[in-house]
């Protein structure tokens, strides 16, 4: 038996958490187009035979601005060390840049580079965004798609082949270790994102407060009264919407109650974070 953990690193918005999807063939971290969508280390588990794969979502890391955006650097630094591998990924469609060499630099040279999004930027754009990654030294190179699973199976195959002598350290039926009510709260969180204004964002924390099955409570926190009104909606749209796009995520009967609360700059202040599990 062999098997070890993975990491996926890189900025934001590169496609980590769509390719640990992928990968899986199942979701267990929530995705989005806004920047700094996952917050925490999110492990998904691979199993095949004689081999088990556990690989670790991270924030993507970028210039941060908050308290908050200093531990989701500090959460993706930290995944990097004592790993059997770190997959380093970057963006087919988009030059690299300052960002990604800083997050290169972290990354030791037995690395692998992903150029991700190859379904939507065009071969020579590929093949010089891998010329451009080739000058980082790392030890393999591989173009994906996350969307689409083109070049997924090679990059999959050339990891597990990686993996030390050791023990299953999931069963077999384990694809996740993250708690239910964690992964409820991501979800609220997903949809808030999908339906809610490009300035919100960053200001929304979700956690689940109630469980008692089939009802869940989840609050959602912000930051102003102002952001409070653009979550509920009006006459309470937006936040009928994300529920209904939950709930359609969750299995039949349940209840799901959603309450917004004000929590005055919560992403700056260390004792909210705490208390937020960040």
């Amino acid at each position: 038996m062999r098997s070890g953990f993975a990491t996926l690193i890189g900025r934001p918005n590169v496609g980590k958490s769509t390719l640990l999807n992928q990968i899986l063939g199942t979701k267990v971290s929530i995705v989005s187009d806004k920047p700094q969508t996952t917050r925490n280390q999110i492990r998904g588990v691979l199993n095949r035979e004689g081999v088990q794969v556990v690989f670790v979502d991270t924030p993507g890391i970028h210039k941060p601005r908050t308290a908050l955006g200093q531990r989701l650097n500090d959460t993706a630094q930290a995944a990097v060390g004592d790993v059997d591998v770190v997959i380093f990924m970057i963006d087919a469609t988009a030059p690299m840049g300052k960002g990604d060499r800083w997050v290169a630099a972290r990354v030791p040279p037995s690395g692998i580079c992903v150029v991700n999004k190859v379904d939507v930027a065009g071969k020579p754009t590929i093949a010089a965004q891998l010329a451009a990654a080739g000058g980082l030294a790392f030890s393999e190179y591989f173009p994906v798609s996350a969307r689409t699973g083109e070049g997924v199976d090679v990059l999959v195959d050339a990891i597990a082949a990686r993996m030390p002598e050791g023990p299953q350290l999931y069963p077999d039926d384990m694809v996740t270790d993250v708690p239910e009510a964690f992964w409820v709260s991501e979800l609220v969180r997903e949809q808030l994102l999908a339906v809610t204004r490009d300035e919100l964002p960053h200001s929304i924390a979700c956690r689940v407060t109630e469980w008692d099955w089939p009802h869940i409570k989840v609050e959602i926190l912000v930051e102003r009264d102002s952001q409070k009104g653009i979550v509920i909606g009006h006459n309470g749209a937006v936040l009928k919407e994300a529920g209904i796009r939950v709930r359609a995520q969750l299995p039949e009967g349940v209840y799901l109650e959603l309450v917004v609360k004000v929590d005055k700059d919560w992403q700056r202040r260390p004792a909210a974070l705490e208390r937020l599990g960040y």
